[in-house]
């Protein structure tokens, strides 16, 4: 059983993802909260596996409590539901160790896979929403200097595995691209998350970005 927090500060929303995720025998809703405060409060007393976490909310928004509950509760994973102008917040929540952000007109069967992918320990950026979004927002990311996270830790295969994630491709998009078997690009993409210390593949995509690996426009710098 998948145990499922909401967090949002609609009322009407959570009760729509509550009517959704209630339908399904290996989900379960363990807990709702109106804002970030609330959630990082109740995640003390209860334990849940995926976190649905809005972003902008009253006392404490989704970035901050996602960098909270992260930080005091890894065992939950963090899927931020986002709207087109919220994105450059959500990117945010990614780097503060959010698994994935989905849009929040997301189809029904798209959120159940979604939140059972995150279980499984995927993380979810689909590959058009990649591209389309981080087109938009890539220059809301800041430049930081961190030598300990080096591009130059990767070998050239994983460099270019890295690129492609960045650019929205798919594992099996990435095998056929660099005609690779799907499994080895996998093992390419682990040992980059590894050497840079990243959690997923939702914060490798941010790190291609602000590292300048990958420029508005999607073409290697």
């Amino acid at each position: 059983m998948i145990r499922v927090m909401l967090v949002d500060d609609q009322e009407l929303v959570r009760a729509g993802f509550r009517m959704v995720l209630g339908a399904q025998p290996d989900i379960e809703v363990v807990a709702e909260a109106a804002d970030g405060a609330a959630a990082v409060e109740a995640l003390r007393e209860i334990e849940a596996d995926v976190v649905l976490m809005d972003v902008r909310m009253p006392r404490m928004d989704g970035v901050e409590a996602t960098r909270i509950i992260c930080a005091t509760s890894p065992e939950a994973r963090v899927l931020i539901l986002t709207t087109f102008d919220l994105d450059e917040y959500a990117f945010a929540a990614i780097k503060a160790g959010a698994s994935g952000f989905m849009l929040k007109d997301v189809l029904p069967t798209d959120l159940l896979s979604a939140i059972r992918s995150v279980h499984a320990g995927d993380a979810v950026v689909a590959p058009s929403t990649t591209r389309r979004l981080l087109e938009r927002f890539a220059v809301h990311l800041p430049h930081e200097g961190d030598t300990s996270r080096d591009l130059d830790e990767l070998t050239a295969r994983e460099r270019e595995v890295l690129l492609h994630v960045a650019q929205g491709l798919s594992n099996t998009e990435i095998a056929a691209q660099l005609h690779l078997a799907e499994a080895t690009v996998k093992t390419h993409l682990g040992r980059v998350l590894a050497k840079l210390r990243l959690r997923d593949r939702a914060q490798a995509v941010v790190y291609a970005y602000e590292t300048g690996l990958v420029v508005p426009h999607g073409g290697p710098r």
